[in-house]
């Protein structure tokens, strides 16, 4: 179970990097660039921590999916991505929103991109983590 868990922590890990890439590199540079003001100039941005805390996230993901789910499959995966990701948009999307002066456009596409990273995770840990069938009893 151990192996499934490391490789389901790295397909989640490299699946939201590259999603989020297409999220925030190309769907909303524009949106970036128009409110400059209240982000890092990119020459002073943490990348590498921005790197681990992916990481960290998608361990957390994963392991909750590994020790709280009972009845583990891609159907459960994806409902468990779905439910985590409408917590964690609202959250990230909107809460920033509410506090941070940037359009609503940000918010909705924050909102939306973390539901698709969310369900795309519970998609991969749905397939990857599974329990292992007791081995069949071999003929006496």
């Amino acid at each position: 179970m151990m192996k499934r868990i490391l490789l389901a922590v790295l397909a989640v890990f490299v699946a939201w990097q590259v999603l989020d890439f297409v999220i925030h590199g190309l769907i909303l540079m524009k949106s970036y660039q128009e409110t400059a003001s209240l982000w890092r100039p990119m020459n002073e941005m943490k990348f590498g921590l921005m790197r681990l805390v992916g990481l960290v996230a998608a361990g957390t993901f994963v392991l909750m999916y590994a020790w709280l789910v009972r009845d583990k499959s891609v159907a459960t995966g994806l409902k468990f991505g779905l439910l985590f990701g409408l917590g964690t948009g609202a959250s990230m999307g909107f809460g920033n929103y509410c506090v941070m002066p940037v359009p609503v456009f940000l918010a909705v596409v924050w909102f939306l991109g973390s539901v698709v990273e969310a369900v795309v995770a519970g998609l991969l840990v749905g397939w990857i983590v599974k329990e292992t069938p007791p081995a069949a009893l071999a003929p006496a």
